[in-house]
């Protein structure tokens, strides 16, 4: 492995210098830094993480915590994640994945153990046991998600309160008075997950405001589950004629069980899906839907992240609007007879 002190001598300068130039500690001159610079890529060296770490106090780290969960659909999950790594690594972040389900212990494991400079926390819920440990270390901290209380906290997040008022407007505008919500494992409803009990909270709003009647159904996803949320559905609300999807596992089992039941989408059931574009456009019918958009909310968690340990970051909370996107699964409510 080269050393500083290789690079020093190839660069024609002291150690210390080059641990100036590293380290950004001290003003060295343009062209000073230009050499060394230049000698660290043509020598490809790398300073070593543990003494970089001793001596500034740092880890470079960035601790991810995003406990992964049988009933949550891992891919949205891991695309946030990707998009945290990404942009941690462009402000020099390497990024630590725990993802157990530990809630407080792991917060307590990164502030006591100095694994992480700072975490970004994900999965969260209303009343997440994780918030009175955040709000009481000096630790930075992003969410990415809502918890009921954000006072004293920096979260970022899609504004699934208007993505479920959203949906409601769409079918309204068409015509459908009878909507039904396929949502979604009830273990995330009983976790009072964030963004599902958001997503329901708006609709229902807006559905009041918009004189739609809503049933919710929670759905463990895959055929079986849906086949017998879809006989309840249409057991206790024949005339549901719209349906909104927050699951992705339960989307293409819900439109199968529709063709079989030779209900057309969208001449008799519109469906519309929150969930990640790929998804809404792979789909057999093409979902008219409101995306996920992983990307921005990881990039937006790493850079109000690394504001605060710059140390000119305040708390916030972030919503993204959200965009609805027709395609072929919407259209007018059928008339009735």
């Amino acid at each position: 492995m080269v050393t500083l002190a290789e690079v020093a001598q190839h660069a024609g300068v002291s150690a210390s210098t080059v641990s100036y130039v590293l380290s950004g500690k001290r003003s060295i001159s343009v062209g000073t830094r230009q050499r060394v610079e230049q000698s660290i890529q043509e020598l490809g060296y790398h300073p070593n993480a543990g003494a970089r770490a001793l001596a500034s106090n740092r880890s470079n780290i960035i601790a991810l915590m995003i406990p992964l969960r049988t009933d949550m659909y891992v891919p949205v999950m891991m695309e946030i994640a990707i998009a945290v790594a990404t942009n941690a690594r462009t402000h020099g972040y390497d990024v630590l994945l725990l993802t157990g389900e530990e809630g407080p212990d792991a917060v307590r494991r990164v502030t006591g153990s100095g694994l992480a400079d700072a975490m970004i926390l994900m999965d969260v819920e209303l009343d997440d046991e994780r918030m009175p440990l955040l709000r009481e270390t000096d630790q930075p901290s992003v969410l990415i998600g809502l918890p009921a209380d954000t006072s004293g906290l920096t979260c970022v997040d899609l504004d699934f309160g208007a993505t479920g008022a959203l949906c409601a407007e769409h079918l309204a505008l068409l015509g459908h008075r009878d909507i039904a919500v396929i949502g979604e494992a009830p273990g995330v409803y009983e976790r009072h997950t964030g963004f599902a009990e958001r997503t329901l909270d708006g609709l229902r709003s807006r559905s009041r405001e918009l004189g739609l009647r809503v049933l919710h159904r929670p759905c463990e996803g895959g055929y079986d589950a849906m086949a017998l949320t879809l006989a309840r559905v249409f057991d206790e609300r024949p005339g549901t004629t719209g349906f909104v999807v927050q699951n992705e596992s339960a989307v293409e089992p819900l439109l199968a069980l529709l063709r079989q039941q030779g209900r057309a989408v969208p001449e008799d059931v519109s469906v519309i899906a929150i969930c990640p574009d790929q998804v809404a456009t792979q789909a057999s019918v093409r979902l008219t839907s409101v995306a996920i958009p992983a990307q921005e909310m990881g990039r937006y968690a790493v850079e109000h992240l690394v504001a605060k340990l710059e140390g000119h970051g305040k708390d916030e909370v972030v919503l993204i609007a959200p965009e609805l996107t027709v395609r072929a699964s919407s259209g007018p409510a059928p008339a009735t007879p």
